[in-house]
């Protein structure tokens, strides 16, 4: 039998990446172990919790002419008032080649995704990419709250 390495970045341009949003085709294990070893925002994060996130949200996938999953991001939304831009990523030798804008305006332009009142996100170091998409820093923070019960968790552990 012989193994197929997957498209390089060289050889794939990003006009042939096709993004999914089926549930079905995302590579779970990927995703997990990029979301868990590689990210700041979901460091650590459980399989379990991961899989759930997956099936209550609408998932973008990223992938090669071969089928092989190269980014990925989700949006946590009612489908008619708000969605969450949630878990963007880029396998790092994908990075810096456009993908991430795709995946932005693969989200931004879905269908079910249309006349929402609100768009949110957070992100500790990607402003640049959002902000061309028309994000902005919270024009009233003050109105916002949050509730972060596992940070909560893990800080108390940790001392």
């Amino acid at each position: 039998m012989k193994f197929e390495e997957p498209v390089s970045p060289v050889d794939a341009p990003l006009d042939r990446i096709e993004i999914s949003t089926d549930p079905d085709r995302i590579d779970t294990d990927l995703v997990h172990d990029f979301l868990s070893r590689q990210s700041y925002w979901a460091a650590g994060i459980p399989r379990g919790t991961l899989e759930r996130s997956i099936h209550n949200s609408l998932v973008f996938g990223a992938y090669t002419s071969d089928g092989h999953q190269v980014g990925f991001v989700r949006a946590v939304t009612d489908y008619a008032t708000f969605a969450h831009v949630m878990d963007l990523f880029v396998l790092p030798e994908w990075q810096h080649q456009g993908l991430g804008k795709r995946l932005v305006e693969a989200i931004l332009t879905h269908p079910k995704l249309q006349g929402l009142r609100r768009w949110s996100l957070a992100t500790r170091d990607r402003h640049g990419l959002y902000a061309r998409y028309g994000f902005t820093p919270l024009s009233e923070p003050e109105l916002f709250m949050e509730l972060c019960p596992y940070r909560a968790a893990s800080s108390s552990r940790d001392a």
